[in-house]
């Protein structure tokens, strides 16, 4: 039997699985590293921690399994994505890199938009606005402050192109992660000579990009001396760690989406035909699946404003959960269950951290809309559940607007383990909801996109059709649907009706 590697490079950790070749899950490691803040609003890791942390997971995996070298047909790699990685000449990192979560850049992001003659071009050929997230606005933030670094810079990466080049000795990326560094074509998957001249960065910076189950090299001989792996196992170009989800829980046809409830929340549909939102309100990247791409959503404080809630005011039921041996979500979820549609007439408005769709609005903050003295805790824990299922289905909308249908919607995360959560989603999405049975995620979707490379799999739908399988669904009750349509429209009218009072407040 062979196996596969899918690494998938986080933000706190890297967690590396070795499958075998029908998915199951033969061995894992993780392994964390620090984040650094040096100014508020900064966010820098070091990548000599993610090859470490690499080298570290791949050899425990392959000790643990006592699986031959040579029985290891395939690596993919899933990465956090927008990092920016520089390399002097001789391949060495010449500085933190700085990550997805950093907002130092409004200003890079506003001569973004200025060189390139206006938010509306930029979006035609990157499907994005300038966003302080994105790689691009990093590049010129470092040119901008740092020069005699960017001086030295031969080549560009992405995190997880580091530890590829660390792997192979080849500087190459894919088209899903380099998607999001605001330098592609994202209509014709390609680098976009028209954004590069226009923000002045040289070509020859960047690394060949390749489809995501492309090979792109092999373990190098130096790599293979500290990990035990062969210089016969191929590496593809693995993915974004969002598109790498998508594979990794079967959504890759059209009509099929995933509903991702970690700290932020993801909806995220599959889509053979690029859709770009001219408002900017959702993200168009390429996907896994050559020739397709995927549309999402984000809502910044999706599991944010649960663990908050907890973490605040619901001490009590951390110690009774303690008592029990429970989980506190699994007695906020039986809480929250016993309050009625509507939370006894209380909106929440989940925007802990501002809110990206549809708003893309930095200084609106959390309401309770309608507290009055009849509200116990619990019945704030269920408004918390529905006020961010609101907020997805404004991702969702969103979607259907741009024709990206859904008829088949998985959920992952945190979040999604929770049936109260997911009989939510049904009632609120209207379509049904199901969980996938393996949930290894980003790293089970790249060792998929690995088996496509090294010729397990005919494709990656074929790969995702061998080893992806899903629980029974959950089935919208039309009684519920009806309910939460009330509730919801009234959401809707509540942000346009503060917008105005939050920039006030955030002047103050």
């Amino acid at each position: 039997m062979s196996y596969l590697l899918g690494v998938d490079l986080g933000t706190s950790g890297t967690k590396t699985v070795l499958f075998n070749e029908n998915g199951e899950a033969v061995a894992s490691s993780t392994v964390e590293y620090p984040l650094y803040q040096p100014h508020n609003g900064w966010a820098e890791q070091n990548p000599e921690d993610w090859w470490n942390a690499t080298v570290k997971t791949i050899r425990s995996v392959m000790e643990q399994s006592g699986v031959n070298k040579g029985e290891v047909a395939g690596l993919g790699i899933s990465g956090q994505m927008h990092g920016l990685v520089m390399l002097d000449g001789d391949g060495n990192v010449l500085r933190k890199s700085i990550i997805w979560c950093d907002q130092r850049t409004g200003k890079e992001c506003d001569e973004i938009t200025q060189r390139m003659g206006g938010r509306e071009r930029l979006i035609e050929i990157t499907a994005n606005p300038a966003l302080t997230g994105f790689t691009a606005s990093k590049i010129l933030w470092v040119r901008n402050n740092e020069p005699e670094i960017y001086a030295k810079c031969r080549k560009i990466l992405l995190p997880k192109d580091y530890v590829r080049y660390m792997l192979t000795e080849d500087f190459a990326t894919e088209v899903s992660d380099a998607s999001g560094m605001q330098l592609v074509d994202v209509k014709n998957r390609c680098w976009s000579q028209e954004v590069l001249k226009a923000l002045d960065i040289d070509r020859e910076l960047l690394g060949e990009m390749y489809e995501s189950a492309q090979v792109t090299g092999h373990i190098s001989t130096q790599a293979a001396a500290v990990t035990g792996l062969s210089i016969e196992t191929v590496v593809v170009g693995g993915a974004g760690d969002n598109a790498a989800a998508a594979v990794g829980t079967g959504v890759v046809r059209d009509n099929t989406a995933f509903t991702t409830i970690g700290t932020s929340g993801v909806v995220f549909a599959h889509t053979s035909t690029p859709q770009i939102d001219p408002l900017g309100r959702v993200h168009t990247f390429c996907c896994a699946v050559p020739g397709a791409w995927h549309v999402m959503g984000v809502t910044q404080g999706a599991g944010l404003s649960l663990k908050w809630f907890r973490d605040n005011f619901c001490q009590d039921i951390i110690a009774q959960a303690k008592d029990l041996g429970k989980d506190p979500y699994y007695l906020m979820d039986k809480m929250a269950n016993e309050i009625p549609i509507g939370s006894n007439r209380l909106i929440y408005l989940p925007y802990l951290m501002g809110e990206r769709t549809p708003h893309l609005d930095p200084d609106c903050r959390g309401v309770f809309f309608g507290l009055s003295a009849i509200h116990n805790k619990a019945a704030l824990i269920r408004s918390v559940l529905e006020g961010v299922t609101f907020s997805l289905r404004d991702c969702y909308e969103v979607l259907n607007e741009k024709g990206v249908s859904v008829s088949d919607m998985r959920a992952c995360g945190g979040g999604g383990t929770s049936r109260v959560w997911r009989q939510m989603m049904a009632d609120v999405y209207g379509c049904p909801v199901k969980t996938v049975l393996n949930n290894e995620g980003a790293a089970l979707g790249v060792a998929i996109l690995a088996g496509v490379g090294a010729g397990i799999f005919l494709s990656v739908e074929a790969g995702c059709d061998a080893v992806i399988h899903t629980n029974e669904p959950q089935n919208p009750k039309a009684e519920n649907c009806a309910e939460y349509e009330k509730f919801y429209t009234l959401y809707k009218t509540l942000y346009p009706a503060l917008k105005d009072k939050y920039k006030i407040l955030a002047g103050i």
